[in-house]
């Protein structure tokens, strides 16, 4: 039976890298019954790639900034639509990358809220097999104020947690 991964996507260079690579290294393509016939064997259930998008929580704005500025309901859905046009195509820049497995099993989920909660809580709401995620590269002292999300779903989720990091060239 195939296995459920789960690849954490942010619209970086980064996550793209670690989709990239899971693909290549470690994502098992199930086979059509056209295919299976052809083989010897019979067909194979492939892995279903779960590609998830953290859509930071709309932020609850005041009636009046502290400047006494007025926020229109205008200004509000438009920063709206742009979070979910964002969501959009990040989703769909992962999803191309995936196009060059056509029995790939693709899954896209998109949640709001904190990217370290919203990993850690859909990884176990999915059961997955593995967590795939890219690393930023952060240094010591600004993983120390910005927090790393890698680290903590590593720390926190119960299956594998793969952190794939993008060669510097």
């Amino acid at each position: 039976m195939g296995r459920s991964i789960v690849v954490a996507v942010d619209g970086g260079e980064e996550s793209i890298h670690a989709l990239t690579w899971c693909l290549q290294n470690i994502v098992v393509v199930g086979t059509t019954a056209d295919e299976a016939s052809s083989n010897s064997g019979g067909s194979v259930k492939g892995d279903t790639v779960v590609l998830l998008y953290a859509r930071p929580s709309p932020s609850i704005y005041p009636a009046m900034d502290g400047s006494g500025y007025l926020f229109s309901s205008d200004i509000i859905a438009s920063m709206d639509n742009y979070a979910k046009h964002l969501a959009d195509t990040v989703t769909k820049k992962a999803k191309m990358a995936c196009s060059s497995y056509p029995n790939l099993k693709v899954e896209i989920k998109v949640q709001n809220g904190d990217p370290r909660d919203v990993i850690c809580e859909m990884v176990e709401k999915l059961g997955a097999d593995m967590l795939v995620m890219g690393s930023h590269g952060y240094g010591p002292l600004k993983r120390a104020f910005i927090g790393s999300v890698s680290s903590h779903c590593a720390q926190n989720v119960k299956c594998p947690v793969l952190i794939v990091k993008k060669p510097k060239n």
